[in-house]
């Protein structure tokens, strides 16, 4: 029907933005209801149904926002990815574990409302709120995931997420899992963002590295994605969206609920999770100490040295000797 068609394009027309750099990219604000009582307005009444046709056959479909614009780009970060995946290449084929590191979103515990559909046979009631002052405790989830094998290590901090906690968690994982794994490595390749507690600006997280590199005698390389890319670090893709489906639809009551829920999770890939409660205290407000940072034992790449830098065991001590 020519008319029907023309009609709906004139209704379009009227509701319809677009990008004004790419005339490929459109959307209307109308739903399918508002559309046929529009078109029955024009003398071509049709059912939704028809309308859902008519939106086909004009590519219009039902599409969510896609994060995908950066708020800022960083200096030579096309340098850095390729830097990342060559020393990616380098661990893997060695047999040098490649952890990919980061802190999920933190968890308040109690009845709180998480988004999410599960099958029950009457509702669950929650807080109409989330104030954080009826939580009966807040979780700090840092992660550690395994590119190697494909597994991921959660760690539920119940105090802050700091430097010193990040680096713990590195050690925790080596001496429950890596050195088994990895009995022959020589080194250990951490990939992380930018910022949060592995932030490549603070002294506090170099001085907890080298730290662990002497506890560990190993040498630890760390490699950051650049800033406003933290979403390629393979941990933000592979594991946490993961975890997070695992959980959906499910109030984390107490301690031991998130603890299993977080351990079911798995992937048709053959995704596994282990989970660790952490009941150490991490203070914040730590500081640097002015010899590390005068004698800084940590070894910077000649190039892109702001994202890349190895802690080797004993430097610090010899260093601070001389």
């Amino acid at each position: 029907m020519p008319e029907l068609r023309e009609n709906f394009r004139e209704v379009l027309r009227r509701y319809t933005a677009g990008d004004p750099m790419r005339e490929d990219v459109r959307w209307t604000n109308l739903k399918k209801t508002e559309i046929a009582d529009r078109l029955a307005k024009t003398s071509t009444p049709v059912s939704v149904n028809i309308v859902t046709q008519l939106l086909d056959d004009a590519n219009f479909h039902r599409r969510k926002l896609r994060k995908t614009l950066a708020m800022g780009h960083a200096p030579r970060r096309n340098d850095q990815f390729e830097y990342i995946a060559q020393l990616r290449e380098e661990y893997e084929d060695s047999w040098n574990p490649v952890l990919s590191v980061d802190t999920k979103k933190k968890e308040s515990l109690g009845p709180y409302f998480r988004p999410g559909l599960l099958f029950g046979a009457e509702e669950v009631p929650v807080y109409d709120h989330d104030f954080l002052h009826a939580a009966e405790g807040v979780l700090y989830p840092h992660g550690l995931y395994d590119l190697q094998r494909n597994v991921g290590h959660l760690y539920l901090g119940l105090s802050h997420d700091t430097s010193e906690f990040a680096c713990d968690n590195v050690y925790r994982w080596w001496m429950r899992f890596g050195r088994w794994y990895y009995p022959y490595a020589t080194s250990l390749l951490l990939l992380c963002d930018c910022g949060g507690s592995n932030d490549y600006r603070r002294y506090l997280f170099k001085q907890s590295l080298q730290k662990l590199a002497d506890r560990l005698q190993l040498k630890v390389r760390v490699a950051h994605y650049p800033p406003y890319t933290s979403k390629y670090n393979p941990i933000e893709h592979r594991l946490f969206p993961h975890v997070t489906r695992a959980c959906a639809g499910v109030s984390l009551t107490d301690l031991e609920m998130a603890v299993q829920l977080m351990r079911k999770t798995r992937t048709r890939t053959g995704l596994r999770v282990t989970v660790e409660v952490v009941k150490k205290y991490y203070a914040t407000g730590q500081k640097y100490s002015a010899e590390f940072r005068a004698a800084m034992p940590l070894e910077f790449d000649d190039d892109l040295s702001a994202w890349n830098y190895c802690a080797l065991p004993g430097a610090a001590r010899d260093l601070l000797l001389n």
